[in-house]
């Protein structure tokens, strides 16, 4: 089944985002995709957390996640949007949504492992200083199989993939803004590695470029199959890109090495003298 990536450069304003996205929507659903994965923080990447304020509402009033939701539904296309900052019941939060083809909201995700590092290029984040952590793993049932949701950091945590794919995944969706410098070592084989230690796709649509508040993302949105073969890498353009996934690769791969019935509880373990 086909898919779509949306490898974006998000701005400081949510309307010219959301041209962006509306515009990618239409433009995957006239390619033939069934559906189209967007980055993280689609509707507004902006460092500036005052400037940003005013911009940041609820679910139920966000402008962007409405435009996408009525776009969904005027070109007949499932669409994940990665992830938008909304206003929490007290905190922001850092939320993804699996839309249908008739624009209803089919799950929700909020991100659960937040970006609070100092880097050596003297970039440093502190995502917790405003965001709630998530506290639900999500498989969304989608046409094209089982989707296990996830936000960037996350991907550094293999037990959240271990759950999903424990659940029944067979899809793993990782939207991004990842860095430059944690990009360039890092990215891809951790794409690489959920996907083959899960026997499941991966799905990670990206930012990428120069940012108007000054930061920089590292691109190469990816699909990479089961057994760990790049199928897609977008590079550092923005734009749209497309991919082939079917599930019976999953069942390929998973009969070829069956590491999820293979899988056992790990003991406790014992600190030798």
């Amino acid at each position: 089944m086909k898919i779509a990536l949306f490898q974006m450069t998000a701005g400081i304003d949510p309307a010219q985002n959301v041209d962006a996205l509306v515009q990618a929507i239409e433009a995957a659903a006239a390619a033939g995709a069934a559906m189209i994965f967007t980055p993280e923080m689609s509707g507004l990447l902006d460092s500036n957390r005052h400037r940003a304020r005013a911009h940041i509402c609820t679910e139920e009033e966000d402008p962007v996640l409405g435009a996408v939701r009525a776009a969904a539904r005027k070109f007949g296309i499932w669409v994940h949007l990665g992830s938008l900052a909304l206003q929490g019941a007290e905190r922001l939060v850092n939320r993804g949504f699996v839309i249908d083809d008739q624009g209803a909201i089919k799950a929700r995700y909020d991100k659960q492992h937040l970006f609070d590092v100092d880097l050596p290029t003297g970039e440093s984040w502190r995502e917790s200083s405003a965001y709630s952590a998530g506290q639900r793993s999500v498989i969304a049932t989608t046409p094209l199989g089982a989707l296990g949701l996830s936000i960037c950091y996350d991907i550094r945590f293999g037990a959240l993939y271990q759950a999903l794919s424990n659940a029944g995944a067979e899809i793993l969706s990782i939207p991004a803004a990842f860095t430059v410098p944690t990009g360039e070592a890092h990215w891809h084989v951790l794409l690489r590695a959920r996907a083959i230690e899960n026997a499941c796709w991966v799905v990670a649509a990206a930012q990428t470029g120069q940012h108007e508040d000054d930061r920089q993302t590292f691109g190469h949105s990816m699909v990479v199959d089961p057994w760990g073969e790049i199928v897609l890498d977008m590079g550092k353009h923005p734009g749209l890109g497309f991919a082939d996934i079917s599930l019976s690769r999953v069942q390929e791969v998973r009969g070829r090495i069956p590491v999820i019935a293979h899988r056992r509880p790990i003991p406790p373990v014992e600190i030798a003298s």
